[in-house]
């Protein structure tokens, strides 16, 4: 009985000290593997770092165009009296704000910097709305680098986007994952507020046109000066 008892705790020893063992080898097998998935991943983690931040750039006036068509809708506001004033300047929008995308009688969108992550500065920066501008052969449009007002969209720009984000947003878009293309006589700067941007042309010009790869798209990223800029149609005309 006493050999019995003595062989069976040997046998439960063995076994412990058995998956003791097992359990150590898997641990470093697993230890290997995270750190060769480490040291030969920092490409992919980059790459997905950049996709992240190219969702951020892409949802937020996706978000923003849903406020206005439902102003348009619900409202009967018209493209040419959209107003994108800012919460510190809510009191000068028209008609206790019912115009005003942002403001809550009006289309009660969220109003948010673009994220500093994806800014060359690293500083969260300020998007810019008007209707000086159109997409070649999308809605009605000439080509030529003076829309009218009919035919200028209403549009988002984020201005200082850094090319590795503007690469992957235009990679996604099936645009090339070169260098934005360049593009000039953009309006990037005049703001669409309460008597000020409201959609005239004439004052802006033309994305695609002689830059055949943004014709027809209605988002994408280019190239003006030394800035890459996110732009987002929210109206088409």
């Amino acid at each position: 009985m006493i050999l019995s008892s003595y062989s069976k705790h040997t046998r439960e020893c063995g076994n412990v000290l058995f998956l003791i063992l097992i359990a150590v080898a898997l641990f470093a097998a697993l230890s290997y593997a995270v750190t060769q998935s480490s040291r030969s991943g920092g490409g992919d983690a980059n790459s997905e770092t950049n996709l992240i931040n190219s969702a951020q750039v892409t949802q937020y006036p996706a978000g923003v165009r849903t406020s206005i068509i439902r102003m348009i809708v619900s409202n009967n506001v018209s493209a040419d009296e959209l107003e994108f004033n800012t919460p510190s300047t809510f009191g000068t929008c028209t008609s206790s704000g019912i115009y005003c995308v942002f403001h809550p009688s009006g289309g009660a969108a969220t109003y948010a910097l673009g994220p500093s992550d994806v800014a060359d500065s690293g500083s969260a920066q300020a998007w810019v709305f008007n209707g000086e501008n159109e997409v070649n052969l999308l809605g009605t449009s000439d080509g030529a680098d003076d829309p009218s007002a009919t035919e200028a969209e209403i549009i988002a720009f984020l201005p200082n986007v850094k090319t590795a984000i503007c690469k992957k947003i235009n990679g996604e878009l099936g645009l090339g994952t070169g260098t934005p293309p360049t593009e000039t006589n953009i309006n990037v700067t005049t703001q669409m507020t309460n008597g000020v941007g409201m959609v005239s042309g004439a004052a802006g010009g033309t994305i695609g046109g002689d830059v055949a790869a943004l014709d027809g798209q209605a988002f994408g990223c280019f190239t003006q000066g030394a800035a890459n800029y996110y732009y987002h149609v929210l109206i088409e005309q």
